[in-house]
């Protein structure tokens, strides 16, 4: 039993799976609530506050009122998985207006209680590794999207244009386009893949502290921050404290992770390295994931030798095998590629490569990278598996989902091989699995053509361009 404390949650009640009410109907019951637009205007106020002051920002929890907290609330997911208290989105929407008004006192006075988040571990890679996952109470995830929506209006302000992870407006696809132009651009160059060791449980907290100081230092915000950094992970019945990391699963924790590797990278490469090159260079990052391309191969060099320490000096660790760098140069004209001359990398989930265009000229390539691929397929798969005595009209409207969410990532111009090799697999993965069902059967291929016909498997389409130009 996970320990509580008085007062912090509303009439000392407990949450738990109620009757449901619709919330939507809720939120629109409520007296004096105001537009998003109106939270909007607000946040441009914050933002533009921001922009005109370069120090530290001392006031800012008043921005934070009961109508800012609904739109919190609106923006939170209703159906993500629940913290140590077990507390629902639907329990705490029955006493909405209630809970968020006790929720505002809390904060604003200090005696907001940080409950630990809840621990739970899913399949990492090739699926012999795993990843920790940390998820707070319903009600933190509400105080912790406040929270957020405050701190990204002024670090938006921040922020370099290398950065692409978890900010509004910009998205994985933003920063492959901005990687293919840069590329292209360059004729290909030296690329330094970074790959960095448990990056979010290893965040140093004294370090983002000193980096908070630098814009925000308010604080009521400031207390609470700290209360979420020493709220303890609670796993397989275990209470721990942490001197390092923020939970990934955590609202907050992916802006806490951009302030953390702005300082650590972005900065320090575009204020300090760039001026320093002999060629052309550029940083794409997102959240964690990063690339630095360089037109010299010394400029690369140097940059690789120094990245240890100035990781180190903020106690991050690069992985010494993924961490590596890469000759990715533009083949000649009409010369065929040399495995010397030219090599691959992987960022976001695709491979890039060198290859031909449909004009016969060199041009940069993303196709679905191989563990990515293989993963991908081995969800469909354990899927048709768990539901194999299913309806064939409801296993195919969740493999039309499941396609239709492939597509909607890897669908890039210059991806459709592996997007059709996908569509294949997947077929052939849903025929073996209905072959199998007891009872029913053997499923060969001319009947399963019938069905195919009954229930089509959408094919692959290009949601993305190839670039942002």
């Amino acid at each position: 039993m996970v320990p509580t404390k008085p007062g912090n949650q509303p009439n000392g009640t407990r949450w738990r799976d109620g009757a449901s009410r619709n919330t939507e109907l809720l939120e629109g019951t409520m007296t004096g609530t105001r537009s998003p637009l109106d939270i909007s205007t607000k946040l441009q106020q914050i933002a533009e506050l921001a922009r005109r002051e370069p120090r530290a920002l001392t006031a800012l929890a008043h921005h934070i009122d009961i109508e800012f907290l609904r739109e919190a609330y609106r923006r939170t997911r209703k159906d993500g998985a629940v913290g140590v208290d077990g507390g629902t989105a639907t329990s705490y929407a029955e006493k909405l207006d209630e809970n968020l008004r006790s929720l505002l006192d809390r904060f604003k006075s200090g005696t907001y209680w940080a409950p630990p988040v809840r621990r739970v571990h899913i399949p990492k890679g090739d699926g012999t590794k795993t990843r920790p996952i940390g998820i707070p109470t319903f009600e933190d995830k509400v105080l912790q999207r406040a929270v957020t929506m405050v701190l990204e209006a002024i670090y938006e302000q921040e922020f370099h244009d290398c950065s692409y992870g978890f900010r509004p407006a910009r998205s994985a696809h933003d920063a492959l386009a901005a990687l293919w132009d840069g590329l292209m651009e360059m004729h290909g160059g030296w690329v330094l893949e970074l790959d960095i060791e448990a990056f979010f449980d290893s965040m140093d907290h004294e370090h983002l502290r000193s980096f908070l100081d630098r814009r925000v230092r308010d604080g009521v915000l400031r207390r609470t921050i700290n209360k979420w950094l020493k709220a303890g992970v609670l796993e397989a019945g275990e209470l721990r404290y942490e001197d390092a990391g923020t939970p990934q699963g955590g609202v907050i924790s992916p802006l806490l992770a951009n302030v953390y590797l702005h300082e650590v990278l972005d900065t320090w490469f575009e204020t300090e390295v760039k001026p320093r090159l002999q060629g052309r260079g550029f940083l794409i990052r997102y959240a964690d994931d990063a690339v630095l391309v360089f037109s010299s191969e010394d400029d690369a060099r140097r940059v690789m030798e120094v990245l240890p320490q100035r990781f180190g000096r903020y106690r991050l660790t690069l992985h010494p095998e993924k961490t590596r760098l890469v000759k990715f140069i533009r083949p000649h004209r009409h010369e065929p590629p040399k495995d010397s001359d030219t090599g691959s990398f992987e960022l976001l989930g695709f491979t890039h490569v060198w290859g031909k265009s449909r004009k016969n000229s060199w041009v940069v390539k993303r196709q679905t990278a191989r563990g990515r691929f293989g993963r991908a397929l081995q969800r469909v798969s354990q899927w048709c598996r768990t539901h194999l005595h299913d309806q064939l009209s409801k296993q195919h409207e969740h493999l039309v989902r499941m396609l239709r969410g492939h597509y909607g990532y890897f669908g890039i111009t210059g991806n459709a091989n592996a997007l059709s090799r996908f569509l294949h697999e997947v077929t052939r993965v849903w025929q073996k699995w209905l072959t199998r069902r007891s009872g029913r059967g053997a499923m060969p291929w001319p009947r399963f053509r019938r069905v195919l016909k009954r229930y089509p498997l959408p094919p692959p389409v290009a949601v993305h361009s190839v670039c942002r130009t």
